[in-house]
This record gives structure tokens, C-alpha cells and sequence, in this order.
């Protein structure tokens, strides 16, 4: 794997912000806390998670990257629903109640697994915000309130595949773009959240399926330690 880094309070104004690097890649993640959820979940008691993503100008080769307009990219909106759907599967939204968290996730520098480099970052970000979250509960008389009590579970993600036959875990642009198969996975803990994988140039048996999670499985858990190392846990 590429060397793996959390640089937390990155910048200032957000409940929590990370600046979180795989190799050359690297994204700004932010966690906002807001009190108020969507329409659909008001009066449940239940809390919302949802992220956005972005590629800044520069942060790719070949030229400057268009800013994304009111409309975004058919890629930047899959990549943004992923880590949503990433995140909210680390929370337990009844325990957090009608407060709404959103992560945004801009990369900076693209060097190859930008989404599964948003996703580990983004939980990052948003266990301080559970923090900033839990100290204001506290204050209002809530002495069980902590990060823990609305966590389900530590999340991270890492991409895998074959290139020219090799195994490779955390692609980096080189290895993505030669891939004959290649694969994102997202974890809670040890349990499989999402997985993403495509025969780009080629097709992959079972045998070699249960290697790529294996594979994943080894370079989540070094991610995690990186992430609980930078949190202090």
C-alpha cells in the first residue's frame, strides 16, 4: 500500500475536517453539523448523513479540471452517493437524533482512489464532529454523550485489483488505468458495507474474487490503525 495519512483540524470553521492522503492523493474532507434534517425525516427522531464530492481545478494531469456546475458530472455524483451511503452505514441515526452531518470530500491532488481516500477521511472528519457533537450534549446534561454512542462501527474503504496479472492493493493512477479488474471496498469494522468491482479489461473467477477481499481486508485494517492513530484512540 502507499504510505496513509490523517491530518485532522486541517482547516478551522468546520465541526471536523481532515486532510486525509493515500500516496499523491489527497482530499479535504469536512464534517458540518446542522440542527435540522430533510423534510422526510422530520418529527422521527432521526438524525441524516450525506456527503459531496468534488475535483478541484488542478488536481488532476492533463490540463486544468472544469469546476462542477448546479449540475454535477454523472461521475462526481456516483462517487458523492457512495460515500453517503458509506458514511450513514457507520451511524446510528436514532441515537444521534434530528441533527444532519455533511462531509464534503474535494480532492486536491489525484494520483488514483480518490472516492475510497474521501471515504476513509470522511469518517475521520465526522468522528470529530460526533465529538464537537457529543461535548454540546454534555453541556445540555447528557453525561453518556461521546463519539461511540452514535457510531455503529469504524469505517474505511481501499480499492484492489489485477494489473498484468499481479495483485495490487490502494491503486494508485498507473496501476487504475492498466487494471485488467478492479474493485473498491468499503468496511464497518470487519464487515463488508459496499463493494465495487468491474472486469475492465478481463473477466475474474471466484477464486480470484476472495483474494481481492482478502486483499482489501489486509489494507482496510492498516487504514484503520492510521485512523484511530490520528484520532487518539
Amino acid at each position: 500500500m502507499r504510505p496513509v495519512s490523517f491530518e485532522r483540524n486541517y482547516i478551522i470553521h468546520p465541526a471536523g475536517s481532515c486532510l486525509a492522503s493515500f500516496g499523491d492523493t489527497k482530499v479535504l474532507c469536512t464534517a458540518s453539523l446542522e440542527t435540522r434534517v430533510p423534510s422526510f425525516l422530520r418529527d422521527t427522531g432521526k438524525g441524516w448523513v450525506t456527503a459531496e464530492y468534488s475535483m478541484l481545478p488542478g488536481s488532476t494531469g492533463g490540463g486544468r479540471k472544469r469546476r462542477d456546475g448546479v449540475k454535477k458530472d454523472g461521475r462526481s455524483t456516483e462517487i458523492q452517493r457512495l460515500i453517503g451511503r458509506s458514511l450513514r452505514a457507520a451511524v446510528d441515526m436514532e441515537a444521534l437524533g434530528e441533527v444532519s452531518i455533511t462531509i464534503d470530500c474535494d480532492v486536491i491532488q489525484a494520483d488514483g482512489g480518490t472516492r475510497t481516500t474521501a471515504i476513509s477521511g470522511g469518517y475521520v472528519a465526522l468522528y470529530d464532529a460526533l465529538r464537537v457533537l457529543a461535548e454540546q450534549r454534555k453541556a445540555d446534561g447528557d453525561e453518556t454523550a461521546s463519539p461511540e454512542k452514535y457510531l455503529l462501527g469504524q469505517l474505511a474503504a481501499v480499492s484492489v485489483g489485477y494489473v498484468k496479472g499481479e495483485l495490487v492493493c490502494d491503486l494508485d493512477y498507473e496501476h487504475d488505468s492498466q487494471a485488467d479488474v478492479d474493485m473498491n471496498v468499503v468496511q464497518r469494522d470487519s464487515s463488508l458495507v459496499e463493494v465495487q468491482g468491474t472486469g475492465e479489461q478481463g473477466v475474474f473467477d471466484r477464486d480470484q474474487l476472495n483474494k481481492l477481499l482478502d486483499s482489501a481486508a489486509e489494507g482496510i485494517t492498516t487504514i484503520q490503525a492510521a485512523q484511530r492513530q490520528a484520532l487518539g484512540l
